[in-house]
Order: C-alpha cells, then structure tokens, then sequence
C-alpha cells in the first residue's frame, strides 16, 4: 500500500471515529524496525482527571485464614451485663416523651456499641437495636428474621422497665468468616 493510500485511509478512519485524534487519551502505535504497532492505549474513567478521590485509601491485601469458627465466642452474658448497666443508667429517673425517647435510643445504642467493641471480639460484626416506648397498657411485639449460623452467631437482650416508659435493646453478633 502505498503513503498516498495510507494517509487518505487514515484521514478517513479519523473523520469516521475509528482512530484517535491527537489530543486523546489514545495515540497510534509508531512504526518501528519495519513493524506497525497498531494498539491503542485507553484511560478508565477513574484515572481521568476531576475523577480522582482525595481521600482514597489504598486497598489492602489480606491473606485467607481458612478460619471457619472463632478463636473467641462471644461473651453474651457479659452483653446482657453491659445492657443492664447502659439502660438502668439512662433510664432509670427518665419519663416517656416523644422527642426526648428518639434522641435517647440513637445516644443508647452509640453506648452500646462503643462498649460491646471494647471487648474486642475478633471477627463478629455487631448490630445494636433499641426501642422505647411508653407504658400505657398496651403490648408490643418484636420480631426479627435473619440468615443465622446457630454455632456461632449469637445475641444479648435485655428489658428495662420503670413507672413511665419501657426499654428494649438487643445485640446481634454475626461471625464474619
């Protein structure tokens, strides 16, 4: 083929979209030792400029353990201790009120949580829920269904009451293999 013939094909391919232009992210491979290189070279959209994260983190490599039961159960009576103690302390002098019980059951389960993980139980993921409610005469029934692993997943529950309002807070541990 000759260079007259090659030029007009690639003035072509470029008006059609086929080949680069120069001020892209791809470029024509250049002819070298009587060979072409004909590949092209493409940028993913996170590696463009505007798209970078400032507060990327750098992604680790972890090794399989082939650990399939934990080192350490999980503790629940010593759960069911801290239970008692977060809602019997928060509660305890407390009466009912709406805007004041929403508030209270987000701070009781930060409390809960920051004191579960203080016990530093390898490889269980902690889940905390916390209902009150005002005692009027009613009832109320709480249920949950999950995937459970019996032999290793486990929870804590416990049930606080006093003259105005009623306190429930339960800690699923899930084993993260």
């Amino acid at each position: 083929m000759s260079d007259v013939t090659k030029d007009k094909s690639q003035r072509r391919d470029k008006r059609a979209g086929k080949v680069p232009l120069e001020g892209s992210h791809g470029a024509r491979g250049k002819e070298t030792a009587g060979r072409t290189k004909d590949s092209i070279s493409t940028v993913s959209c996170i590696d463009e400029l505007g798209h970078h994260d400032d507060n990327a983190r750098m992604a680790m490599t972890m090794e399989n353990t082939y650990q399939l039961g934990p080192y350490k159960r999980f503790p629940a009576a010593a759960v069911t201790d801290i239970l008692k103690d977060v809602l019997t302390s928060y509660l305890q002098e407390e009466k009912y009120e709406v805007e004041w019980s929403q508030k209270m059951t987000k701070t009781i389960c930060e409390v809960i949580r920051a004191r579960v993980k203080d016990l530093m139980i390898p490889r269980y993921k902690i889940v905390v829920l916390v209902h009150i409610g005002q005692l009027t005469g009613q009832s109320m029934q709480i249920s949950s269904r999950c995937l459970w692993d019996a032999s290793n997943d486990t929870y804590a529950s416990y049930s606080f009451k006093n003259s105005s309002l009623f306190g429930v807070a339960t800690v699923y541990a899930v084993y993260l293999e």
